[in-house]
């Protein structure tokens, strides 16, 4: 892709935006940003921009700043269908999404992740072993780290380790990874995608560029995962916890095999997964595991090496995160818990004696699928945020509810109320834009205001 001297606007001011702009600029391109958020939201970004001789419009997106580009490049957080890129599709602009800008200029192999929930546990620990298997690698994506900032550590023997959302793949174009990978599909996002069957077709993208060379991990666990199988143009290999597969990872007597069309080998017994961490408690990290193995076995990783990456693996902020233990009572960062399913699988990872905080912006979800797990494991549900109202009409027979609207409130009724043994957990099954600036501010937030609580129960 030639970009000098190109005209080219990006939308969006976010992490993706800001890295695409700074690469575009760099590569001789004549840039523009547009971002509906007001200038002194952005304070941050725009005076890097401006030195850079970067055009920054905020505020709103004018229809003229649309017209006359030769490339728009979009944030994952604009909707694709938003008017200002219809329109900009009509006139024969083309649009893409940062993913697709980066794979234009990325070397090496890509492996891209994607599911409703696991995505960054795996792509963090795809990375970890390839990396101690000796291969060159670069890890970002949705993960954080814009894949577009990772193309200059990049050489034909890279491995790229890219987690990618369902909004990144809306706006692929010639995307291929070497290794795909879908972890599972709940409901999620439908706020954006209206329905089930648009979020699982965003999903479907991350394999429409493979062919026979590439492969594709599915979780033969999961009913919407594994129902993909017959849509992939590749090689499809599986994992599972619960039965054998033809082909991919499984558990067989406590052990974790590999197989594939020629042999089948050991990879490690389950017991040395590092279980006194809770980020690799419950049967959800288990999949987690099986996948980053899959995945690495293909790549030509040795048994070794993914048992050594295994068993150094440590916990990755705001995923189930430890976080202190005040007066016998320990609390739980699990912020990245933005959807329904993944608050399941954090109560799944404790027994019972739950002081839950739910709530946030509400993404569509079902909150009434929780009361089975809120009846069996959950003293109270602390509801914060613009959700809060939805989520107690649908739990109210499940749980005693106490409204806090803040999470600070939350925290300190939860540490009245909880006695030694108990767990606070931070699962909010919401998007944190309603008061957080993302979920990682909301966790960190959250781990602030737990340190300096102070002991006086």
């Amino acid at each position: 892709m030639n970009l000098k001297d190109k005209r080219i606007l990006v939308v969006g001011l976010g992490k993706s935006g800001g890295a695409s702009a700074q690469f575009l600029q760099a590569r001789g391109a004549k840039v523009t940003v547009s971002d509906s958020k007001r200038p002194e939201q952005l304070a941050n970004e725009i005076p890097g921009l401006l030195d850079r001789g970067i055009a920054v419009e905020t505020g709103g997106h004018g229809e003229r700043t649309f017209r006359g580009q030769d490339l728009i490049v979009v944030s994952p957080g604009v909707p694709a269908d938003s008017a200002p890129l219809v329109q900009a599709r009509v006139q024969g602009v083309p649009i893409i999404g940062e993913i697709e800008l980066a794979a234009q200029f990325l070397q090496g192999r890509i492996v891209a992740i994607t599911g409703s929930n696991g995505k960054t546990t795996t792509t963090t620990l795809t990375g970890e072993i390839l990396a101690a298997s000796g291969f060159p690698v670069a890890v970002g994506g949705n993960i954080g780290t814009p894949a577009i900032s990772l193309v200059d550590q990049t050489t034909p023997q890279s491995f790229v380790v890219l987690e990618v959302s369902s909004f990144q793949l809306e706006t692929i174009q010639t995307f291929r990874p070497f290794i795909s990978a879908i972890l599972n599909i709940t409901p999620d996002h439908l706020d954006r995608h209206g329905t089930l069957e648009a979020y699982v077709d965003a999903k479907a993208c991350i394999f429409e560029n493979q062919n026979a060379t590439d492969f594709c991990v599915l979780n033969a666990d999961d009913s919407a995962a594994n129902a993909l199988t017959s849509r992939a143009n590749c090689p499809v290999l599986h994992f599972s916890r619960r039965t054998e597969v033809p082909a991919g990872a499984f558990v067989r007597n406590g052990k974790i095999l590999f197989r594939d069309n020629q042999s089948e080998r050991e990879i490690f017994p389950i017991e040395i997964l590092p279980v006194a961490e809770i980020t690799l408690q419950g049967a959800h990290n288990l999949e987690n595991v099986l996948a980053a193995v899959c995945m690495a076995s293909l790549a030509g990783c040795p048994a070794e090496k993914i048992r050594d990456a295994v068993r150094a693996f440590k916990a990755v902020e705001h995923r189930l995160e430890f976080v202190a233990e005040i007066a016998g009572v320990r609390y739980f960062n699990d912020s990245k818990a933005t959807n329904v399913d993944a608050t399941i699988k954090a109560l799944e990872s404790f027994p019972a004696n739950i002081h839950l905080i739910l709530g946030g912006k509400d993404k569509g979800g079902d909150y009434s699928v929780l009361n089975t797990l809120l009846h069996e494991r959950v003293k109270r549900v602390y509801t914060i945020g613009a959700a809060a109202g939805k989520i107690s009409s649908q739990i109210q027979q499940a749980a005693e509810i106490a409204p806090a609207q803040t999470l600070e409130r939350a925290i300190h009724l939860a540490t009245a109320a909880a006695k030694p043994g108990d767990v606070i957990l931070l699962a909010p099954a919401c998007a944190s834009f309603d008061q957080f600036q993302s979920y990682e501010h909301r966790g960190r937030v959250f781990k602030e205001l737990v340190r300096a609580l102070t002991v006086g129960k």
